[in-house]
């Protein structure tokens, strides 16, 4: 096993990498979403435009913390009159979405293509 260089161990286990379609942010996150890894992940949500889409299809494990930012995010969508998407969602590495309820509600799409459509 190799050890990070940065020293951080398993809290290096969060990347995020952003592009832009059509004036709407698209942040592909590859990693864990926890405890260990939320401070990064705010950071990086908060650096974000109004207009986002969340690419979790690279997501290995998600918290109950991790999903409190994404709700927020799209709350706040909702009352600015923003656009908020979340794409590549996969029930077995983000079980706390259906928990708690919240995969029925989320705007969530199968494709990057599927959302832009969706937000017109």
């Amino acid at each position: 096993m190799t050890v990070p260089e940065n020293g951080e161990g398993s809290t290096a286990a969060l990347s995020l990498t952003s592009s832009t379609v059509d004036e709407i942010a698209v942040i592909k996150v590859d990693g864990v979403l926890d405890a260990t890894t939320r401070e990064q992940f705010a950071d990086y949500l908060s650096l974000a435009g109004p207009n986002l889409i969340l690419d979790l299809a690279g997501v290995t494990f998600m918290d109950s913390r991790a999903l409190g930012l994404i709700v927020h995010h799209w709350q706040t969508s909702l009352s600015s009159g923003t656009k908020f998407a979340l794409i590549g969602v996969e029930y077995a590495k983000s079980k706390v979405m259906w928990i708690t309820g919240l995969a029925q509600r989320l705007p969530i799409y199968d494709t990057l293509d599927d959302a832009l459509a969706a937000m017109g």
